[in-house]
């Protein structure tokens, strides 16, 4: 999956790149124009300075072709002109085609007879030609000269490039990273919240981009909001109302059995099935509170409250047993939430642990474990247990022990582990729970 900053960091960078290279090219292309109209306009200004002189020297002698390339240069000739020799070469003609001066160098291989007046090019050479007081003077200048000097420019326009071009590409990257700063601090913020938050997010300081976006998340989160608390007083109040006609009942059928001895049987199965459902109206209430409910405050010692819970879980003929530390364990969890928590997790293992053995409730350093004999759960029934009205084979359990325990946990900032077989056990079951603490 591409990300927003790499393609916008891809496309910026890859349209600067384009950029750059379309201006290199096109400056390249200008220099080498002028280049070109600059050793033209050259050579054409040495013919024009040339050939006058040459006129004046062919009107008072004249000259053969092997002695004028032994001519002395006249003082008109200045330092700019003997510079220009150094790389220019010319040949001047008469109208019959005879050379009157020549520079050294300038052949009839590089300045054959017949050019046409203007600008022409041979294989290594420049050419321009003249005419003027009835003399023909043909200069040229070495093709290399030329190239050699655009070569250099064209090395110096590149080689800013090749450090400015990385440089502005990890600017560009860090410009995008930058700017998009904002989004990634919105999406660390909704990935930090809970399962339960959904609580409206800051719409203030935000770019205005974004403001639609937390704008329509902010919506989500009320409707969503809206529904979870319409399924949780439905949940609530169906169980709450549920618990007064079932109670009910059971008392009549109690009556019922006691006056009639011969339909004991069957009332006792209808007394079942009724706490049966009974049990499961008061599971819902625990999970509708646990949903919606407060699950931390101040800090307080917990174990009383796992006294409590054991107490009771004895009182009712359970096998359990209790280790406490001996200093107080403090905890921001509320006292009614962890026994909630503590009821549930003790009934399950009493209800799925081996008869004859005890399930042993263990608190220390802001840890409580609950731990049971019996047979070993594989990963595929620990995670399909957690969920809600899943039971295990032959249960008569609610389904939702397990359940309420995981949004306790989850809704108090506790970290809830299950391991089977328990540790120091060939089987059995261990339920681990880290408390928040004070």
């Amino acid at each position: 999956m591409t990300s927003i900053e790499r393609r916008l960091a891809l496309i910026v960078g890859l349209g600067a790149t384009l950029f750059w290279l379309l201006a290199a090219g096109l400056t390249a292309d200008r220099v080498s124009r002028e280049i070109r109209t600059l050793f033209d306009e050259d050579l054409r200004a040495t013919a024009e300075r040339l050939l006058p002189l040459a006129s004046r020297g062919f009107g008072e002698r004249s000259h053969d072709g092997e002695d004028d390339d032994h001519d002395e240069r006249r003082e008109e000739h200045d330092r700019d002109r003997d510079d220009l020799r150094a790389v220019q070469v010319f040949v001047v003609r008469d109208g019959a085609g005879q050379v009157v001066l020549r520079s050294p160098g300038g052949t009839d291989a590089i300045l054959p007879p017949g050019l046409a007046p203007g600008f022409s090019d041979s294989a290594t050479h420049r050419l321009y030609t003249a005419e003027g007081g009835g003399l023909t003077i043909s200069v040229a200048a070495p093709l290399t000269g030329r190239t050699a000097l655009v070569q250099a420019l064209m090395l110096r326009l590149v080689l800013p490039l090749v450090v400015l071009l990385p440089l502005s590409l990890l600017g560009i990257a860090w410009a995008v990273r930058r700017g998009l700063s904002p989004l990634r601090a919105l999406r660390a913020e909704v990935a930090a919240r809970g399962v339960q938050d959904l609580s409206p997010l800051p719409e203030t300081g935000l770019p205005s981009e974004l403001q639609p976006i937390t704008q329509a998340l902010n919506g989500l989160f009320t409707r969503l909001g809206a529904g979870f608390e319409a399924e949780r007083n439905f949940a609530s109040h169906a169980a709450h109302e549920l618990r007064t006609p079932v109670a009910g009942a059971i008392a009549q059928l109690q009556r019922l059995r006691a006056e009639t001895p011969e339909a004991a049987p069957r009332a006792a199965e209808i007394e079942a099935t009724l706490k049966r459902l009974m049990r499961t109206s008061e599971k819902l209430m625990q999970l509708a509170r646990a949903e919606g409910g407060r699950m931390r405050g101040a800090s307080s010692d917990i174990r009383a409250v796992l006294r409590i819970v054991v107490q009771d879980a004895t009182r009712e003929g359970g096998d359990c047993r209790l280790a406490l530390p001996e200093e107080p364990v403090l905890s921001v969890i509320e006292p009614d939430a962890l026994g909630i928590l503590a009821r549930n997790l003790v009934e399950n293992a009493l209800r799925h642990g081996a008869p004859d053995q005890p399930v042993t409730v263990t608190l220390s350093a802001n840890r409580l474990t609950v731990t049971n004999a019996g047979p070993v759960l594989s990963a595929t029934d620990i995670a399909r247990l957690g969920q809600r009205f899943e039971k295990g084979e032959g249960s008569q359990g609610t389904g939702l022990g397990l359940a309420i325990v995981r949004t306790i946990a989850e809704r108090a900032g506790a970290g809830l582990s299950v391991t089977s077989p328990a540790p120091g056990r060939a089987d059995g079951v261990e339920v681990a729970l880290s408390l928040p603490g004070a």
